[in-house]
């Protein structure tokens, strides 16, 4: 899948094209929600995962970025769906990995950690998006391009 390129703020109010890689190899987008429990419990490794792969605006997502400790990477409210429509992303977590050339090369979940909902699996046992990561800094094709995002649904808009 093809991304469109646009611009969006962050919560910072600074202008981004999230689905354009200027640097390295690939860019991560994390779709999270402040509501979604599984998603919450995910904060611990989205940030050991950018601070792991960094060197290889709103108020609300601003508090909950501090309270779960999200690192110092730029945080997107896509109130218009904007990113989740561009990716294809379905449900919270679940990343989308996009090359240089625009296009979304992974798709999924983050880790099998959850078997299920209400089915936690700990440790997990399959780290597809660091598998997916390590490929592409690699040089190799990812192992699997679209996993199935176990969580909280991403509502539609109106």
């Amino acid at each position: 899948m093809l991304a469109l390129l646009f611009f969006i703020l962050d919560i910072t109010r600074t202008q981004r094209q999230p689905l354009h890689v200027t640097q390295g190899k690939a860019s991560v987008l994390f779709f999270i929600t402040n509501d979604c429990p599984i998603a919450n419990s995910y904060a611990p490794e989205i940030a050991r995962i950018c601070a792991s792969y960094k060197t290889k605006g709103d108020a609300a997502a601003r508090r909950h970025a501090e309270e779960f400790h999200h690192g110092d990477y730029p945080k997107i409210v896509d109130r218009h769906h904007e990113l989740v429509k561009a990716t294809g992303v379905t449900i919270t977590p679940e990343a989308a990995v996009i090359d240089r050339a625009g296009k979304v090369v992974y798709r999924g979940r983050i880790d099998d950690a959850y078997a299920s909902i209400g089915q936690p699996r700990r440790p997990p046992k399959t780290l597809d998006l660091r598998n997916a990561l390590d490929a592409i800094i690699a040089g190799n094709p990812i192992p699997r391009s679209e996993t199935q995002a176990i969580g909280c649904y991403i509502a539609d808009l109106p």
